[in-house]
């Protein structure tokens, strides 16, 4: 049972810090900081980056202990992170989402871990421990960071092997909800030019929506993740990096709770629940479904590089980057959200990478400085999408009996639905789809619905597989001008080839007669006779009574390719060139002006659907390539002697040929939206406001919305707020000999949707069954944490209690989701009010 708590203790405890404040805490309790940064291919101070930049050192991430990539995102201008599962993230930069799972897309965000692309969602989210910085670049990068980073660049920076200090460092957190933490480091010098690295982190924590059916609660977290880093450094010149990762996530299922149905027992009827999204959900898998599979996910995702650099001359540098990485992910899902057995799912993804870059820096220390090279990507990637529905209950769901599906699962085997409901059902489908498609009245024979109503199956099952591999090469090349000593200009391009090929294959286990039937209404009088005549014969869910050559082996979901399985491929090639330009102008060493303009480009998209009919040809579907043209300025400050650090940043863009997702028979499709546009400003403050307290907060309003002739004119981009805010003052006095330090943090977003629909029942054509009400959006909510530290004076311990949440707000992360597509939306409730203490030694 969660431990209940409150905040008064802290607030307390700050009224009574502020009178005893005025002796200075020690620097290393600071939160301001001036971080170097590489987003350009060098190092450099942010105030010299005609950008708009964020890069926080892994000691702030602690501090504000931002584990993940959501709970950074919280503090970043322009950065959205959706933390459905770890095999299942959104992470969205001025309006921008990176999260489809299928193999032939290409992200618009790029996330890099020391420069090596891991943009692939299934593999993109990772645990940040022992890092030395992360770095968000927003705006089209990709003249910097390559194809995905259409609208910006994440990049994390991992601490590396350092030959000229032994050091180490332990950590640990306990709380409710079976929460724990461990995370450990050592850096061990083998030589004077050798050294070793270990590091690592394990959590787990139960979940926090309750399962109403008994087993595991739903959103739990468990992960372990290592790394295993080397660094040789035998001359001033010579640096070699080579870095192992490995995580693995097992957390239990994901809470898509329905917003149609409330809890229930399936096998008494009885009501278990409510439909508040934030309360506990009844969820089921099937028996033999992915050999028992329970709900949850188990994702493996490891990688191992080199990085090396060598100093040619003081002005000429060398530098390699070569990877390898790879993922394998199951997650298996209820995507119905109640618990009958109407549908279930799973997600199992591969894919390996591999990627080689070539660079070369020139900078005497004059005016004139570049970097251009060279870039090889490889990835093979699946996606493997099994599921298993009930032709009974999916009936009764696709005639609109949507009370009759409260009953428990045993009544759709009894005489009362199959010989009574089920009949008539069968011939009330029938008559719709038959006057929906050639407007004509059709009425079904009595005994041909019972026929039909009697083969009906508890359990078909069906697959989809798609398959992406991509070969690309890039050369690109920057160039920066000192035309003063205050003003400069820089420019860069990147050309970008690709080969590609897409694949598809489908599968079917016999022949679904609800499938079949829906088929059947589609086609002309004399073959829709004999096609229901089939269905209604004894056995015709089996292929093996009655032959596919006989009666096609229809499928509801995914029509099955040639042969039951086949691949079939096609392949196709794209290139395309970006750019930047920006001028910058330093009013002194403490205040810089820019100004920006970069085109990005989302290369061509062909994505592969289901036949449209058994054993057919896939649907290739092509979406062009997606161009951004953004226009930025801004200005950077560092003043008060370091003690404030500034930024603000004004933008606009321009989209052509938008590329978004939408579902047809329950498949994501990627197709042209057409134009979009926004516009934005962007802010970040650090101040040293006294010797006891520091204030850190960041602003960003950004108005992306669809344009012109696009279908979704006026819509709000899915997941991007309008508005997005966080404030933190860290206050710090010396007390019980060592400095205590209280830490409140709050952070805000506006309203988002979830889908570039915004819910609207007219633009969901695609659907199987219409949704009507506009619900999946979470409305503006701010969420207030607070963290008390205790940190001795000369000792190498600290400690720290902490709260998430603490006004324990109700939001969801996400809405609509597969069950969408069948009318009956799920929802996904976000994380409530979480407490524990912290202890952490570290020496060097």
């Amino acid at each position: 049972m969660p431990i209940r708590f409150h905040a008064v203790s802290l607030a307390v405890l700050a009224a009574a810090m502020l009178p005893a404040a005025a002796e200075m805490a020690d620097s290393q309790n600071s939160f301001i900081e001036t971080v170097t940064v590489t987003a350009q291919k060098r190092v450099q101070n942010p105030i010299e980056v005609p950008m708009a930049l964020t890069a926080y050192s892994g000691d702030f991430l602690k501090k504000i202990d931002a584990q993940e990539f959501d709970k950074l995102s919280l503090y970043t201008p322009g950065f959205v992170v959706q933390n459905q599962s770890p095999n299942n993230p959104g992470l969205v930069l001025r309006g921008l989402t990176l999260d489809s799972g299928d193999s032939s897309q290409e992200p618009r965000v790029s996330v890099f871990e020391d420069d090596v692309s891991i943009s692939t969602t299934r593999a993109t989210y990772i645990e940040l421990f022992d890092i030395e910085r992360v770095e968000v670049a927003r705006g089209p990068q990709t003249t910097l960071f390559g194809r995905a980073a259409l609208m910006g660049g994440v990049n994390v920076i991992q601490n590396k092997a350092d030959p000229s200090a032994k050091s180490f460092a332990l950590g640990a957190e306990a709380g409710d909800y079976g929460y724990w933490m461990a995370e450990g480091m050592a850096n061990i010098p083998l030589s004077d030019d050798f050294a070793v690295r270990v590091s690592g982190r394990a959590k787990t924590r139960q979940g926090y929506v309750k399962n109403l059916l008994g087993g595991a609660d739903y959103n739990s977290v468990g992960t372990i993740a290592g790394r295993l880093a080397f660094n040789y450094k035998p001359t001033d010149a010579l640096n070699v990096d080579v870095i192992f990762n490995y995580e693995s996530d097992k957390p239990s299922g994901t809470s898509f709770k329905s917003g149609t149905f409330a809890p229930f027992d399936p096998n008494t009827g009885a009501v278990l629940g409510n439909l508040d999204h934030n309360s506990g959900a009844a969820l089921t898998t099937v028996p033999g479904f992915e050999n028992n599979k329970q709900l949850g996910l188990d994702r493996k995702v490891w990688d191992a590089k080199a990085l090396v650099s060598y100093t040619l001359t003081p002005a000429v540098k060398l530098s390699s980057v070569t990877a390898y990485r790879r993922f394998d992910s199951e997650e298996v899902f209820d995507p119905d959200g109640f618990s009958q057995p109407l549908l279930v799912s799973a997600e199992d993804a591969r894919g390996d990478q591999f990627s080689q870059e070539l660079r070369v820096n020139y900078d005497d220390g004059g005016r004139f400085s570049a970097f251009g090279g060279v870039d090889y990507f490889y990835s093979n990637v699946s996606q493997r999408v099994p599921l298993q529905f009930d032709e009974r209950l999916a009936l009764t769901l696709l005639t609109g009996q949507n009370p009759m599906l409260a009953q428990p699962t045993a009544f759709f085997s009894t005489p009362t639905f199959v010989g009574g409901y089920a009949p008539a059902l069968v011939q009330g489908l029938a008559q719709g789809l038959y006057f929906k498609n050639f407007g004509t009245l059709y009425a079904m024979p009595a005994a041909t619905a019972a026929g039909i109503a009697k083969n009906l199956k508890a359990n078909h099952w069906e697959q989809s597989e798609n398959f992406g591999k991509t070969k690309s090469v890039d050369l690109y090349a920057d160039v920066t001008v000192k035309v003063t000593e205050a003003f400069e200009l820089e420019g860069g391009v990147r050309y970008t080839t690709d080969d590609k090929v897409t694949s598809y294959a489908a599968t079917t286990a016999d022949r679904s007669v609800l499938g079949g039937l829906i088929g059947a209404m589609s086609l002309p009088a004399p073959m829709r006779d004999a096609v229901i005549g089939g269905l209604a014969t004894p056995g015709a869910g089996s292929t093996s009574a009655i032959p596919a050559s006989l009666l096609p082996a229809f499928a509801l979901f995914y029509q099955p390719t040639a042969n039951n399985g086949d691949k079939i491929a096609k392949g196709f090639s794209d290139d395309g060139l970006t750019w930047r330009f920006s001028a910058r102008y330093a009013l002194d060493k403490d205040l810089s002006l820019y100004a920006n303009y970069a085109r990005g480009r989302r290369p061509k998209v062909l994505t592969a659907l289901t036949p449209s009919q058994p054993f057919g040809p896939p649907n290739f579907s092509p979406a062009d390539a997606e161009t951004v043209d953004s226009y930025e300025v801004g200005a950077k400050t560092e003043a008060l002697d370091g003690k404030l650090h500034a930024d603000i940043a004004v933008y606009t863009y321009q989209y052509a040929n938008f590329q978004t997702v939408m579902m047809l028979n329950n498949t994501p499709i990627t197709t042209n939206a057409g134009h979009a546009n926004a516009w934005g400003i962007e802010s970040q403050l650090e101040w040293a406001i006294t010797d006891w307290a520091d204030f850190f907060g960041t602003y960003a309003y950004n108005r992306a919305r669809f344009a012109g002739t696009s279908m979704y004119k006026g819509n709000q981009f899915r997941l991007n707020p309008d508005h997005k805010l966080s404030a933190g003052l860290a206050l710090h006095t010396e007390m019980f000999g060592g400095t205590v330090t209280l830490l409140p943090t709050y952070t805000f977003q506006s309203k988002i949707y979830f889908d570039d629909d915004n819910d609207i029942a007219a633009l969901q054509t695609g659907h199987l069954l219409p949704d009507t009400k506009q619900d999946e959006l979470q409305k503006s909510y701010g969420l207030f944490n607070a963290r008390l530290s205790y940190a001795p004076e000369n000792a190498i311990w600290s400690a720290s209690v902490f709260v998430n949440n603490v006004f324990n707000r109700k939001y969801i992360k996400d809405a609509g989701n597969a069950g969408d597509n069948l009318g009956i939306p799920t929802f996904i409730a976000g994380e409530p009010r979480f407490f524990g203490v912290a202890v952490a030694l570290k020496t060097h």
